[in-house]
């Protein structure tokens, strides 16, 4: 079974990380399980109104979406498997239960350690046109906080760095709060924010998160599910 991508990033770091966050983020390639977390979001969306009929634009690849809500359901689900290129990947596939509407969010989260670059990339949407380096990093509290850094979007053949006044980047921060509720939860806080427009998307909050076997004992190391499966694998980072 192959190391988990996160404590291939965070290398003795991984250590210093809450105990119920290296256990939820131990998901590894071949484990025949995957990751399936409920909960609530306080806050999730865009709350800028001017800005969602942009957001409605790009609701069609799974990442941003235009809505805003408070108390929010959400499903997560965890996949770890290899991609068709041979990387240990994880994928995310979240539904978000707003009032009228459900909203999908995917991504997916590769090992990359080809010519000079080593650590996580972040391919994000249905189509995976856009890709992101992530930066990541241990609280002295054990919290693992991770920070979006240069993105490239892919249209066809051609890879597109965005300009620094263009990028939007993607503060994250994800801990164990064993004070909620009589067994504790995780939670989490994401903030995207684009320096010309302000803080794009938002969400917060908690959920518990427990592990479930594949149907039929499915152990292959690239397995992933047709829910979970993107409409088109991308080889560049």
């Amino acid at each position: 079974m192959s190391t988990p991508i996160y404590q291939l990033a965070l290398g003795a770091d991984f250590a210093l990380l809450q105990p119920e966050l290296q256990e939820y983020f131990s998901l590894a390639p071949g484990s025949g399980r995957y990751g399936v977390g409920e909960g609530v979001f306080e806050v999730v969306g865009c709350r800028q109104k001017w800005l969602r009929p942009l957001l409605r634009l790009a609701a069609g690849e799974e990442s941003f979406f235009p809505e805003y809500g408070e108390g929010i359901r959400f499903r997560i689900e965890n996949h770890a498997h290899l991609d068709p290129f041979g990387r240990s990947s994880l994928t995310a596939r979240r539904e978000i239960f707003f009032p009228g509407t459900t909203r999908l969010f995917h991504d997916t989260t590769s090992f990359d350690d080809s010519g000079g670059r080593h650590g996580l990339v972040d391919y994000v949407g249905r189509y995976r046109r856009l890709v992101t380096d992530l930066n990541l990093g241990v609280t002295a509290g054990g919290r693992l906080r991770g920070v979006s850094e240069a993105s490239r979007l892919f249209l066809g053949p051609l890879r597109i760095p965005l300009p620094a006044a263009l990028d939007a980047k993607a503060y994250a921060e994800q801990w164990w709060a064993p004070e909620e509720g009589p067994a504790g939860k995780h939670r989490i806080q994401v903030k995207v924010i684009q320096p010309q427009l302000g803080l794009v998307l938002v969400y917060a909050g908690h959920f518990d998160y427990r592990l479930e076997p594949y149907p039929d004992g499915q152990s292959a190391p690239g397995y992933l599910p047709d829910r979970a499966r993107p409409e088109r694998w991308e080889a560049r980072s």
